[in-house]
């Protein structure tokens, strides 16, 4: 397992992708012809990338005991 401060470069680094990949998505679709593979394969990726933000995340929080 990563140190915590590694998982939140990690973390980091992948908010600014995913919000490069929000903004890449709304100029395609923006811009006619709009060309739907591409926009499908980045809206693919973004949920890839918010996914593992979400692993990471968990990584950082402690398990709390039921």
């Amino acid at each position: 397992m990563l140190d915590p401060e590694a998982l939140k470069r990690r973390i980091a680094v992948l908010q600014i992708e995913h919000r490069g990949l929000d903004a890449t998505i709304a100029a395609l679709v923006d811009e006619p012809p709009v060309d739907e593979l591409q926009v499908r394969r980045l809206k693919k990726r973004k949920l890839q990338i918010k996914d593992t933000i979400v692993l990471l995340q968990m990584q950082l929080t402690p398990d709390v005991p039921a």
